[in-house]
């Protein structure tokens, strides 16, 4: 199926006009190309950056920034390389993990954040505790959505489902997947209708590395709250929590029951923007 960037960014429009605050969009130049970050909040409240899972967007924070920008001033960043609004320039592309981290210091400097508070959902889990650990002196607390890569291996069975979609990306497949790894809980239709289309963007391969190791999470410094699907198809969310505990005893660790890790963000907005609220209010 082939990308429709018309539909594709009316989606993300429609989702991203169901935002209950005032948005500012900013378009953040760095080496590898444009970055788009819809901000709000008061502009001097504590910085908050928001990083998106895999497939997903920046759009996609709906239903949890209005209680955040509450505490905070939130930028939810939009990854170049994926669907979005932003834009490689195709002069430096993303090549590897150090490029990816240079591509978040370049948006934080584009931002004038010397430090800020960190949250990723899934992919955006790892990439937000990869950079904790790699910018000690720019992280103060470090949030992690059911992080995948972090902790724990994917599950046989998610990638297994999840192969039909990879190898042949279609909304119809992409809405597929959803249902089984949701449970087949009732969907919010314009976020399932964007990460339909969002399947279908060209994008590369997601870059990605290793888990760390446990002597640099013995060694991280953020104060750290990780939040589990207590349903999540994508790992064996039991493990996780374990493996956490033990490797990060420092974190605050809370698990959500019933509810599956592609719709943590939505399905328990209430007691996930709570827990979220209460860590990061200074």
């Amino acid at each position: 199926m082939a990308f429709d960037r018309s539909a594709f960014l009316s989606a993300y429009d429609t989702l991203l006009d169901r935002w209950p605050v005032p948005v500012d969009t900013i378009d953040v130049g760095t080496p590898y190309g444009t970055t788009r970050v819809n901000a709000a909040g008061p502009t001097e409240g504590p910085p908050l950056v928001l990083l998106h899972g895999g497939g997903s967007t920046a759009a996609s924070w709906w239903a949890n920034v209005g209680e955040l920008a509450s505490e905070a001033r939130v930028f939810a960043v939009d990854r170049i390389g994926e669907a979005g609004r932003s834009a490689s320039s195709g002069q430096r592309p993303l090549r590897d993990v150090e490029d990816l981290h240079g591509w978040l210091d370049a948006v934080l400097d584009g931002l004038g954040l010397e430090r800020t508070d960190l949250c990723g959902h899934s992919y955006g889990g790892w990439i937000a505790l990869s950079h904790a650990l790699r910018r000690p002196d720019r992280i103060d607390r470090l949030a992690l959505l059911d992080p995948t890569g972090c902790f724990t291996g994917y599950s046989p069975r998610y990638l297994l489902h999840a192969a039909p979609m990879l190898a042949r990306p279609s909304e119809a497949r992409a809405r597929r997947f959803l249902a089984w790894e949701t449970g087949g809980v009732p969907l919010d239709p314009d976020w399932t209708r964007l990460y339909g289309l969002a399947a279908t963007f060209p994008a590369a391969r997601p870059i990605t590395g290793p888990r760390p190791t446990a002597e640099a999470l013995a060694a991280l410094r953020a104060r750290c709250l990780l939040l589990v699907a207590g349903d999540s198809r994508s790992h064996r969310p039991r493990t996780l929590a374990a493996n956490a505990a033990r490797l990060l005893p420092q974190a605050e660790l809370r698990t959500l029951d019933g509810v599956s890790h592609h719709a943590l963000p939505y399905t328990r907005a209430a007691e996930l923007n709570a827990e979220l609220v209460r860590f990061l209010r200074r």
